[in-house]
């Protein structure tokens, strides 16, 4: 049975796994890895662990541009399966690209619900912060991703054209 749990050292190997089974690069959604952050040593991968924990803290302040943000790992015993994350506002960059919620998951569990799950798990956690609607975005080509956002409610405002790429923008009203 799989749950959300808030990021934690202890999976570090496991972690490692999954992050390998999705290639090389820091491109998990979800996951709020950076390009700069390094986590094969076990420090690197407390230091990651611990800035998602500070991110997380609304009281902390935060770097130029960030926002804060809840983050969690989707797992299933101590196999991490994927990522998600609730930005608790939107800034200018969010607000066109990213929205408030990323998530993503690992190659070899998808098909199985995951998204739509901890989607919807998110998203009471979003109405717990006193959110109304969160604006939740994919790329054009994922429709695995735009079914996950339409069966929570996902209305379509546009398809945008973005420094990412062509992304359809969703907005779900809690």
């Amino acid at each position: 049975m799989p749950e959300l749990i808030a990021p934690t050292v202890r999976l570090h190997a496991p972690w490692l796994d999954a992050h390998d089974e999705w290639g090389p690069g820091p491109h998990e959604d979800g996951f709020g890895l950076r390009p700069s952050d390094e986590v094969r040593s076990p420090d690197g991968f407390a230091a990651w662990v611990a800035r998602l924990a500070d991110q997380s803290d609304p009281a902390r302040p935060l770097d130029a541009g960030r926002v804060p943000c809840t983050y969690r790992w989707i797992v299933e015993g101590d196999r991490v399966l994927g990522g998600i994350a609730l930005r608790h506002e939107l800034n200018h960059y969010l607000l066109r690209v990213a929205g408030n919620i990323g998530y993503g998951i690992r190659p070899s569990a998808r098909r199985r619900g995951l998204a739509t799950w901890a989607l919807g798990r998110m998203l009471g956690e979003a109405l717990a912060l006193g959110l109304d609607r969160v604006l939740v975005t994919c790329e054009v080509e994922n429709v695995a991703s735009a079914r996950t956002i339409e069966h929570h409610g996902g209305v379509l405002e546009d398809i945008r054209d973005t420094e990412l790429g062509a992304v359809r923008r969703y907005w779900i009203t809690l």
